[in-house]
């Protein structure tokens, strides 16, 4: 498992990590097709619209995402929201998932979601639902319990701060319904405050703790509930 990077605080009550680098030139980095990096479709790239509005994650982050799953990915049902490319919801159906329902607002990249199921032979155990999905807080959709859920919540980073009420409100609706065992992993950047996340949701007796790792400048949480 890879190890914790130390995490300070800024009067803020944000994260922040040493040794943070940014691009002195102020370019963006140039970002190409994200691919599967384990698993049964290790190295399948994922199709993906340059200059549309998601922020694939990189693959460093994804790595330890699922180092911080281990096994508990087979077998599961993966709800990848805001999912984008859908880099974290494929890379679990490569590792072993049963099944993903993507949430994407941008109806253009939600083309691309179900692109890239057809072209990874995928259709049959991919759910692709446009739409904003902190909707779902008010109205959740039907979704399967049959098995534990893997939820993977990664907004535009902005959101935290813009709609931060709002994505709370989904995560304790999720935690409400969702399957003993299920897994919930958070990733925001390091400008977040450490208290926005709700500590405890209460609705399970066995729910632990929020596991926070730092990965410059992204930052994992997860939390068994």
């Amino acid at each position: 498992m890879t190890p914790k990077t130390k995490l300070t605080q800024h009067k803020s009550g944000a994260f922040r990590t040493k040794n943070r680098r940014g691009n002195k030139d102020g370019k963006a980095e140039a970002v190409s097709p994200p691919r599967i990096i384990g698993g049964d479709l290790k190295g399948r790239r994922l199709a993906f619209r340059p200059g549309g509005p998601t922020r694939p994650m990189k693959d460093r982050v994804r790595e330890m995402t699922f180092d911080l799953l281990g096994t508990a990915v087979r077998g599961a049902t993966v709800l990848d929201l805001f999912a984008g490319t859908g880099a974290l919801g494929f890379e679990a159906l490569s590792r072993g998932a049963q099944r993903a329902i993507f949430a994407e607002r941008h109806f253009p990249t939600a083309d691309c979601l179900r692109r890239s199921s057809r072209e990874l032979g995928l259709v049959d155990r991919v759910d692709v639902m446009p739409g904003d999905v902190l909707l779902w807080s008010r109205r959740m959709p039907p979704l399967s319990v049959d098995s534990p859920w893997i939820i993977f919540i990664s907004p535009p980073w902005n959101f935290f701060h813009a709609r931060l009420e709002e994505i709370n409100s989904l995560l304790k609706a999720l935690a409400a319904i969702a399957p003993d065992n299920s897994r919930l992993i958070v990733e925001s950047d390091d400008q977040m405050p450490i208290d926005s996340l709700p500590a405890r949701f209460g609705f399970s007796e066995t729910e632990e703790s929020w596991d926070t790792r730092a990965m410059v400048p992204a930052i994992l949480h997860q939390k068994r509930l």
